[in-house]
């Protein structure tokens, strides 16, 4: 991303939550810091959309994290069974929403 990009973006501030508790359990516990990653990707996109939703294929994500597809698929499976994204399609092949969820702002 070139200078002037990153100028533009707004700064957006994480939970204390997300680095003192989600981070260790997702990489330390979970042992799936793939899946960290990609809720920390989601997260950060979703932040400066007012729906909070983030349409991204495999590939897209991949390419964003720096993972392979394989371990970005794995991650979602993941972070939906934590109930920490949801996924949404509305065909089969089309490019899928995934909404990263906070349960603990609740």
């Amino acid at each position: 991303m070139n200078t002037i990009a990153m100028k533009k973006m707004a700064p957006a501030s994480l939970d204390a939550y997300v680095t003192d508790v989600l981070m260790r359990d997702l990489v330390g516990h979970d042992r799936a810091p793939s899946a960290f990653l990609v809720w920390l990707h989601l997260w950060s996109r979703a932040q400066r959309r007012k729906d909070g939703a983030v349409d991204a294929s495999l590939q897209k994500i991949a390419d964003a994290t720096g993972l392979s597809k394989s371990s970005v698929s794995k991650a979602l499976a993941h972070l939906r069974r934590r109930r920490l994204v949801e996924t949404a399609r509305t065909g089969e092949t089309a490019i899928p929403t995934h909404r990263p969820l906070t349960p603990w702002r609740r």
